[in-house]
């Protein structure tokens, strides 16, 4: 392949994958990103630039990823609204970008037939109770909980429904939580980060007992270029790394790796509709096409993500103020304390 269309390809999992191909590829690479509050140029610095074609714009522009798709030889779409706190707040852009874009994007790939890979969440499924061992599968039926987790799901379907129409040559990758450099500050693992070297003591929702399987995202890059490349269209494949911790397992790694008590931590009204476990069951990605995590110690990984954010506050710094006052303003609204621990789904 010799031109990539990354559709948001400046945000935290989309710029891990652009960083990834630049190592792992010789493509050519064009970013589509509308650089919302989450997306970041500076998460592409010091790429190589004769390789890299960044383009500002809305996945919702149709002259503008039509032109852009006709260039490509595959998309990878990326883009997405993806924090649950904020649809819950406003869920109408979930429905712009995650359902109208996706949308327009398909027409795109329908007429000029176009190889399509659309990125999406284990959050479609709904979620496990904790005492269940069952894991999703790529046969577990889709029960959203929030509007963000309904409008990918919305997604998906589209994304199906093109396929077996129209022809479109795509595959779906549900992938569990990611984290690692590059992560926007208002989601759960970089805030709590975020927070202790600022001083702030982190909080967390309920119990803290809500179980997520926590990926690193250059796992997740890893597996989304060998399904691009060799995956089945037509297919779903669920992306996870044997990852399941509880929240508060999580906070209290990253406060014992930053030298603080593994207590030092407020507990916080709960979020609504808090869903209660996810597990992927990644088997047929792992035997059809060879796939296996690198970073399969998430101690380890955690303590790498907090090096990086410690070393690099240029990136973060300026998005965390602004993103603490969000918070705070949503708390108000819904009458509860501020919290904004669980982004991304946590």
């Amino acid at each position: 392949m010799k031109r990539i269309l990354v559709t948001g390809g400046a945000g935290f999992i989309g710029a891990n994958f652009v960083r990834y191909l630049i190592e792992h590829s010789d493509a050519g690479i064009t970013v589509l990103d509308a650089l919302t509050y989450a997306g970041n140029l500076q998460s592409l610095h010091g790429l190589d630039r004769s390789r890299l074609h960044v383009v500002v714009g809305d996945i919702t522009d149709a002259p503008l990823v039509d032109g852009l798709v006709a260039d490509a030889d595959a998309v990878v779409h990326f883009a997405a609204e993806s924090h649950n706190d904020n649809s819950l707040f406003d869920p109408r852009p979930f429905l712009d970008t995650n359902v109208v874009g996706t949308y327009t994007l398909l027409e795109a790939v329908r007429r000029h037939e176009v190889r399509f890979h659309h990125i999406s969440t284990d959050e479609v499924y709904g979620d496990l109770e904790l005492d269940d061992p069952a894991r999703f599968t790529e046969t577990t039926p889709y029960n959203p909980s929030s509007p963000y987790s309904s409008t990918k799901a919305a997604s998906d379907m589209l994304v199906r429904a093109w396929g077996r129409s129209f022809g479109v040559r795509a595959t779906i990758s549900n992938c569990s939580n990611n984290y690692g450099p590059y992560q926007h500050v208002e989601k759960f693992i970089p805030r709590q980060i975020t927070n202790i070297l600022h001083g702030v003591r982190p909080k967390l929702y309920g119990t803290g007992a809500n179980v997520r399987d926590w990926i690193h995202v250059e796992d997740h890059s890893s597996a989304v270029w060998e399904i691009v490349n060799r995956g089945t269209p037509g297919k779903t494949y669920l992306i996870g790394a044997d990852g399941e911790k509880n929240n508060r397992e999580v906070l209290e790694l990253i406060l014992g790796l930053m030298g603080q008590d593994a207590a030092a931590f407020d507990h916080v009204t709960d979020r609504p509709g808090h869903d209660l476990r996810y597990g992927i069951d990644s088997t047929m990605l792992r035997e059809e096409l060879g796939w296996s995590p690198a970073h399969r110690d998430l101690a380890a990984g955690l303590a790498q993500t907090i090096d990086w954010y410690r070393q690099n506050p240029w990136w973060w710094e300026g998005a965390k103020a602004g993103t603490e006052d969000r918070y705070v303003q949503q708390a108000a609204a819904r009458g509860t304390e501020d919290a904004g621990t669980a982004g991304g789904g946590a």
